[in-house]
């Protein structure tokens, strides 16, 4: 069934009290990501939809918002040269509404209609500019359920950057926040200032078309493969490590078969410091691109094996844990990020396939309540605004066991990969949602 949308209203919120700085600075790996929203849906089902009006919540919603944006109040400027203004010019809130009941969308999910969820992005708005946060509300029919949309920028924001925003919001709407104080952006605490050239440099993107899909691996799938995973170097295989591993042998081996020739093939990790750095150096809950990462290669004649790829990911891992370790107790934690960051940029050539991939695992998305429970699912709508990215993202099913993979690949590498029967074996293409 065609989710149609009737968009009620589109406004500016402006954070409830005035920024207590003129600027913040950003850092050279914020410069270096690609200037992009990400974007992230949670849909809830509750009586309280049912009984309260849509215009009562969005008023609440709106009043919340501009709480914590007094908090977070960067997301509230504009980005101009290599710093945020902080100007207090706002973030973007949207209404709509459909008649379609939430139960009826989720059983016969098309994840590339989740655009018709998010806020749109409008002629001017920009992730390098303004606005650098814009939500949205979309009320389902005879009160069945609502969405709640987030895009973000990524030149300031990470997933756990989303995260803090996402429960400061919810809390605040419903009346649990405890804390008060403004939330810490790293700035340049950790990666040294973008040098002001960066302002005007544009990162080249892939030019071929990309499909989205979502794969559900189960609990006791996931079990299986990382039974399957397991060898003399790594008897206990993580669901990440696992996981990836799979998905990274069937996309590259259906990749090369749409190719004259084979091509090398590059999975790039990235890695959330936050969960690597003492909290006397980086606060759990500071707000920034706050990662690091590394990378696995397979040559073009290389087949690409499950357990040997998990081995070698965990070796990887364990090294950039080390580095971070030596880094920390030198006092060099900057310096050695940024050496990583230089030895890593050879690696990224036109003529090899490359994987970007992200977990969001463990990261409690689905405690994100605004007074009507926990999420009864959330997923992700980045790539109905980027075809042209080529990524990987891990996220947790509601029961905290399974795994939901996000997979966006070349368009004609993805029809051969939805096929694969060794992908098949573990993990479910797009499965309904039953609330």
């Amino acid at each position: 069934m065609d989710l149609e949308i009737e968009v009620m209203g589109r406004e500016v919120i402006k954070p409830a009290t005035p920024s207590p700085h003129n600027h913040i600075q950003l850092s050279l790996l914020d410069m270096s990501i690609p200037a992009m929203y990400f974007s992230t849906i949670f849909l809830y089902k509750s009586e309280d939809l049912v009984t309260a009006s849509p215009e009562v919540i969005s008023k609440k919603l709106k009043s919340s918002l501009s709480e914590t944006l007094s908090r977070l109040y960067p997301l509230a400027g504009e980005i101009e040269g290599v710093s945020i203004n902080c100007n207090d010019k706002g973030a973007v809130f949207t209404e709509a509404r459909t008649n379609l009941l939430l139960p009826e969308f989720l059983k016969t999910l098309n994840v590339d209609s989740l655009a018709e969820l998010r806020p749109k992005i409008e002629d001017g708005d920009s992730p390098s500019a303004w606005p650098l946060l814009s939500v949205g509300v979309t009320f389902f029919g005879s009160g069945s359920g609502v969405a709640v949309s987030v895009n973000v920028s990524h030149r300031i924001c990470d997933a756990a950057s989303l995260l803090t925003l996402v429960t400061d919001w919810s809390e605040t709407m419903a009346n649990k926040k405890s804390n008060v104080g403004i939330h810490q952006f790293a700035e340049a605490t950790i990666y040294p200032p973008a040098p002001p050239h960066m302002a005007s440099q544009s990162r080249t993107t892939n030019s071929i078309k990309c499909a989205m899909n979502r794969f559900v691996f189960e609990s006791s799938k996931i079990a299986e493969l990382k039974r399957k995973a397991a060898s003399e170097s790594v008897k206990m295989p993580t669901r990440v490590e696992a996981i990836t591993s799979l998905i990274w042998k069937c996309v590259t081996k259906a990749s090369r078969s749409n190719l004259m020739g084979p091509r090398s093939a590059v999975m790039y990790v990235a890695v959330d410091l936050r969960l690597k750095v003492p909290s006397s150096v980086l606060s759990p809950d500071a707000i920034g691109n706050l990662q690091t990462a590394f990378f696995l290669k397979k040559d073009a004649e290389s087949e690409v094996e499950i357990q040997e790829t998990v081995a070698a990911f965990r070796t990887a891992k364990e090294e950039v844990d080390k580095m971070l370790k030596d880094n920390v107790q030198s006092n060099t934690l900057g310096q050695g990020l940024l050496n990583m960051m230089g030895s890593q940029a050879s690696v990224f050539k036109p003529d090899i396939d490359i994987y970007t991939t992200s977990s969001w695992l463990g990261k409690p998305f689905y405690g994100v309540d605004f007074g009507w429970g926990s999420p009864v699912w959330m997923g992700s709508a980045t790539h109905t605004v980027y075809d042209k990215l080529v990524y990987v993202s891990l996220m947790d099913s509601k029961d905290g066991e399974g795994v939901e993979a996000w997979i966006n690949i070349p368009a004609e590498v993805m029809s051969v990969f939805v096929h694969d029967q060794e992908l098949l074996a573990y993990a479910v293409l797009n499965p309904p949602i039953t609330i």
